[in-house]
C-alpha cells in the first residue's frame, strides 16, 4: 500500500491530471535576470518538479508594462518567448503542471522606502510604507485587465498549464475588493459587486482568452486582520461571488496583508502548525465545488496526507517545505520521510528574497543547484583522514558530506549531545523545528560512516595524534564584552552571556522573584526567544539597547512577531540606552541606564538577573598551531565569521565537497 494514500491520489483541474495533491505555491527566487528566464530560475523549478510535486505556481510574473523589476520574468510582450517554452517543458516534461502567477502589488510595499510609482484602488496610504498610490482610472483599469488577460495568453501559448491570479496578501486585486483600502464610488467600488468588478472582468478576460483547458486559479484573503477590512464572514462572500462564474479551478485562501499583520503571510515557528486551518474550515464551503488548496506550515507528509484524507482540501501548499527538500513528495511516497529535511519556519528565505539575493534555506544548503536532489555523491578521488571539531551544525554538515563522499571522517564535539548552540535555541520559544537540522545531520552521518567523539574536548595535540591529513575547525564563537561595562565584571565572572546564562536556568520552571535585564547588542531571534523563555520565570523582564529600536537585524515579518510577542507578555523594551554600573546594584539590585544621548540617570529595580547578548568573535585559537605542524586546516561557520544558521550549514556543504 502506497504511505499517505490520500495525498498520492490522482485530481483533475480543468481537465489536467495532477498526478497527487501536493502544490508548490507561489515563492520569489530572485533568479531571473534582466526580465528573463535563467537557466537557475529553471533548474529551481525542475528540482521540485523531478522531486515529486504534481503542481507548481511560479513566483509573480511581469503581465504588464509598468512591473519594471529586472528579477520578474516579463510575460507581457515576447521579450524571452524561447525562455517561457524552455521553462514549461522542462516542467511539464516531468508530468508536473506548471502555474504562472498574476500579482501587482498595487501600493502594497515592505521594502524600506516610499513606492512613487504605485498605483491603487484610492489615494490611501500603505500601511507599511505609507506609499499613497496613483489612482488608476477605469481607462487604465480596462488596460491593466487586457494586459493580464494577453500574458496569461501568452504563458499558454509557451506550454503553461494555467495562471493563478494572487488577489491576498494585501495587494491590488485585494485592495480593490476590500472596503478598508477601496473608497471609490464609481464601477469599480461603491459597493461590495463595485469591488468584485476588477477580479470579475479579469476572470473573464482570462478565460476567453485561453479557453476552458487551462487552469485558472485564485489566491483570495482569508483573513487580513485589519479591522474594517476583510474577515472570513467578507472572505466567504468574495469567494462565492468570484466562482460563481463557474471560470475557477481552484481556490487558497491567505492571511495577512501589508500591515502589521504582514507576519501572518508567512507563519514562523510561533505558531501552530497548519496555520490556517481554523479559517480554512469556516471558509471552506463558499467555494461550492472548487477545489480548495491548504497553507500554512504543512511541513509533515502525515499532517499533509490528514488534510486530504479528512476533507479538509482537495489540494495542500507545501511551500517553505519544498524549498528545504524539493524530493519530499518523493521521500513520503517511497515511505522514506525520515530522510526529509525539514523546513525550520525561520523565514530565512523570505528574509534573503526580500533582500533582493537569490533564495536560499537554512536547512538546504543547494537550493536551485543541478545536484540538489543528489543523495549519491560524487566519490573523491583520494580518500582522506579528516577531523572535524565541534558538534554544532557547520561541523556536523562537513563531517556527513565528507565521509558520504568516501572520507575517513572523525568528530569531535565537547558536548555529549549534538546540534551546538543551534540546539540551545531548539530548546527555546519557537526554535522547536531547528532540531531537525542536526538530527538528520546525525542520522546521515550514521549512515555515511561518521565516527563521532562526543563529551571529548579536543586540544592541538589530541588532534595531532590521530594523523589527520584536513581538519576542520567548526569550533564556534563568543559573545564580545560589552564596552559599556566595566572590564572587571567579566573578569571577576559577575556577568555572563546570555547564552551562559540561559544555560544556568535549564531545569528552572518555578517562577523567581524580581527582574530579569538583558542587555540587546545582538538583535536577533535568539536573544527576544530567551526573553519570552525569562517571562515565565522571573516576575518581570527588561530588554536595553542601546539602538532606537529592537530586532533590526531580522526580516521585517519577524520582527512584527516579535514586536506582537514582547507586547502581549508584557516585556519591557528600553531603546537608545544603555546601562551604567554603579555601587546602587551591590546594594539595592538596582540597574541604572541612561539615554545614549545623556541626561539623568534611572534605575530598573529589584534585578535577579542581568546578561548580555552581543556580537561574538570566532574561537579559532588551534587555527594557527594546527596550520605550523603543516595540516591542511579549514575553518567554517562560527569559527571563520559569526553569522547565522545558514551560512554555518552552506559552509559545512561547502567544505564537505571542496575537500
Amino acid at each position: 500500500m502506497t504511505p499517505y494514500s490520500s495525498l498520492f491520489t490522482p485530481i483533475e483541474l480543468a481537465g489536467k491530471r495532477l498526478r497527487n495533491r501536493i502544490v508548490h505555491p507561489s515563492m520569489t527566487t530572485v533568479t531571473a535576470a534582466d526580465g528573463r528566464v535563467t537557466d537557475r530560475l529553471i533548474q529551481y523549478h525542475l528540482n521540485r518538479a523531478r522531486g515529486g510535486a504534481a503542481m507548481l505556481v511560479t513566483e509573480p510574473l511581469a503581465t504588464a508594462p509598468h512591473q519594471k523589476i529586472p528579477t520578474r520574468v516579463r510575460v507581457w510582450n515576447d521579450h524571452d518567448e524561447d525562455g517561457l517554452k524552455r521553462w514549461a517543458a522542462a516542467v511539464e516534461a516531468e508530468d508536473c503542471r506548471l502555474i504562472g502567477q498574476i500579482q501587482d502589488a498595487g501600493r502594497g510595499r515592505h521594502a524600506p522606502g516610499r513606492n512613487y510609482e504605485a498605483i491603487g484602488a484610492s489615494a490611501l496610504p500603505d500601511d507599511i510604507s505609507w506609499t499613497v498610490p496613483h489612482i488608476l482610472s477605469i481607462a487604465e483599469i480596462e488596460t491593466l485587465i487586457g494586459h493580464f488577460a494577453d500574458s496569461a495568453a501568452r504563458l499558454k501559448h509557451c506550454g503553461f498549464s494555467g495562471v493563478e491570479l494572487s488577489a491576498g496578501h494585501g495587494h491590488l486585486f485585494h485592495q480593490f475588493m476590500s472596503p478598508y483600502s477601496n473608497e471609490r464610488t464609481d464601477l469599480y467600488g461603491g459597493n461590495f459587486e463595485g469591488r468584485m468588478r476588477f477580479m470579475l472582468e479579469l476572470i473573464s478576460a482570462v478565460r476567453e482568452q485561453c479557453g476552458s483547458h487551462f487552469i485558472l486559479g485564485l489566491k483570495l484573503p482569508g483573513v487580513d486582520g485589519i479591522e474594517g477590512s476583510v474577515d472570513t464572514a467578507l472572505s466567504s462572500q468574495i469567494a462565492t461571488r468570484l466562482t460563481a462564474t463557474g471560470s475557477v479551478d481552484y481556490v487558497c485562501f491567505a492571511q495577512g496583508a501589508h500591515h502589521r499583520t504582514l507576519e501572518m503571510h508567512i507563519p514562523d515557528g510561533h505558531t501552530e502548525r497548519n496555520t490556517n486551518a481554523a479559517i480554512l474550515a469556516s471558509v471552506r464551503t463558499s467555494t461550492g465545488a472548487v477545489p480548495v488548496m491548504a497553507l500554512g506550515r504543512i511541513g509533515d507528509p502525515a499532517q499533509a496526507d490528514a488534510i486530504i484524507e479528512r476533507g479538509e482540501a482537495e489540494l495542500v501548499g507545501i511551500g517553505r517545505a519544498l524549498i528545504t527538500d524539493p524530493a519530499w513528495p518523493r521521500k513520503a511516497q517511497l515511505g522514506q520521510a525520515s530522510r526529509i529535511r525539514y523546513c525550520v519556519s525561520g523565514n530565512t528565505c523570505w528574509k534573503t528574497i526580500v533582500a533582493y539575493q537569490p533564495i536560499a534555506c537554512d536547512n538546504n544548503p543547494r537550493v536551485a543547484m543541478p545536484d540538489e536532489l543528489d543523495e549519491i555523491f560524487v566519490q573523491a578521488l583520494v580518500r582522506k583522514k579528516i577531523v572535524v571539531v565541534g558538534s554544532g551544525i557547520a561541523g556536523l554538515e562537513a563531517a556527513w558530506i565528507a565521509a558520504a563522499r568516501g572520507h575517513a571522517v572523525t568528530l569531535i564535539g565537547r558536548s555529549q549531545d549534538v546540534g551546538g548552540k543551534t540546539r540551545q535555541l531548539a530548546g527555546l520559544p519557537g526554535g522547536e523545528d531547528l532540531s531537525s537540522i542536526y538530527d538528520y545531520q546525525y542520522v546521515e552521518g550514521m549512515r555515511a560512516g561518521v565516527s563521532y567523539l562526543l563529551n571529548t574536548e579536543a586540544s592541538v595535540q589530541s588532534i595531532l595524534s590521530m594523523q589527520p591529513q584536513v581538519v576542520v575547525l567548526a569550533t564556534g564563537s563568543t559573545m564580545t564584552w560589552p564596552r559599556c561595562l566595566p572590564v572587571s565584571l567579566r573578569d571577576e565572572g559577575l556577568v555572563p552571556d546570555l547564552r551562559q546564562a540561559m544555560s544556568q536556568l535549564e531545569g528552572v520552571t518555578q517562577l523567581q522573584p524580581g527582574t530579569a535585564v538583558i542587555l540587546d547588542l545582538d538583535h536577533t531571534e535568539g536573544t527576544y526567544a530567551s526573553a519570552e523563555r525569562l517571562r515565565t520565570l522571573f516576575e518581570r523582564v527588561v530588554i536595553i539597547t542601546p539602538r532606537i529600536s529592537l530586532a533590526e537585524d531580522v526580516a521585517l515579518v519577524t520582527r512584527q512577531g516579535i514586536y506582537r510577542r514582547m507586547h502581549e507578555k508584557g516585556i519591557e523594551m528600553l531603546v537608545a540606552s544603555e546601562p551604567r554600573w554603579t555601587s546602587a546594584f551591590e546594594q539595592e539590585a538596582i540597574l541604572e541606564y541612561t539615554s545614549v544621548y545623556g541626561g539623568p540617570l534611572r534605575g530598573i529595580e529589584n534585578v535577579a538577573f542581568f546578561a548580555y547578548s552581543s556580537p561574538r568573535k570566532p574561537d579559532d585559537a588551534m587555527y594557527n598551531s594546527l596550520k605550523e605542524a603543516g595540516i591542511d586546516v579549514r575553518k567554517i561557520g562560527d569559527c571563520r565569521v559569526a553569522r547565522n544558521i545558514i551560512a554555518a550549514t552552506a559552509e559545512g556543504d561547502a567544505v564537505g565537497r571542496a575537500i
